[in-house]
């Protein structure tokens, strides 16, 4: 059964899945996945250990220096708007001890939107939920599981069906650095990959 190759094969190469942003708190999560668009993990983190560090909690972080934001997080790009988002975010989180399990209002702070609400629902609530990148993306339209031309939202919701009773936590990561580390954008690692024989991008 394809479904059953697919699971057992990410398994085997992304055993030990888990989310690559470093974060000691929810709101951290919640403001390095939202940094995180259009640029990698690997800068995020670069970027997050300084800011955090500076701006150790909400209250801080909600009173500081938009130009100086700008300027820790100047390598991540669109730094100017994802500033504003940060001091956004931490302002409408003064007063909660703990960020609610509520999409409505996680999707309603400034700069989250889908992707980033379910990266934070998954992680820190272990909602059952699938955060699209480009990546999940890539591989689930390789894998013929989504059609070229499918939205994101569709090819949540197909992936969300066609793994149903599945993990779905733990298959969003291993889709998500199955994409990034073997079926790549570029120069994918087709040779050794024990889906090419499902793969639309392999034949």
């Amino acid at each position: 059964m394809m479904k059953n190759n697919i699971i057992n094969y990410l398994d085997e190469v992304i055993p030990n899945p888990k989310c690559e942003l470093n974060y000691h708190t929810d709101y951290e999560l919640l403001i390095a996945t939202m940094l995180s668009a259009q640029t990698t993990d690997k800068m995020v983190n670069k970027v997050t250990s300084i800011l955090f560090n500076k701006y150790p909690n909400i209250d801080a972080l909600s009173k500081a220096d938009i130009a100086d934001i700008k300027e820790i997080i100047r390598p991540l790009g669109n730094y100017n708007k994802k500033a504003l988002n940060i001091v956004g975010i931490a302002t409408s989180l003064i007063g909660y001890d703990i960020i609610p399990k509520d999409r409505t209002f996680i999707e309603s702070l400034p700069g989250v939107g889908r992707k980033t609400a379910n990266v934070f629902l998954a992680n820190i609530y272990d909602e059952p939920v699938m955060a699209v990148d480009t990546h999940i993306e890539r591989v689930s339209k390789r894998l013929g599981i989504a059609k070229t031309n499918d939205s994101v939202r569709i090819v949540e919701d197909k992936l969300t069906k066609y793994f149903k009773g599945y993990n779905i936590n733990r298959l969003h990561h291993q889709l998500l650095l199955f994409g990034r580390y073997h079926c790549k954008a570029v120069n994918p690692l087709c040779e050794n990959c024990k889906l090419k024989d499902i793969c639309k991008h392999y034949h």
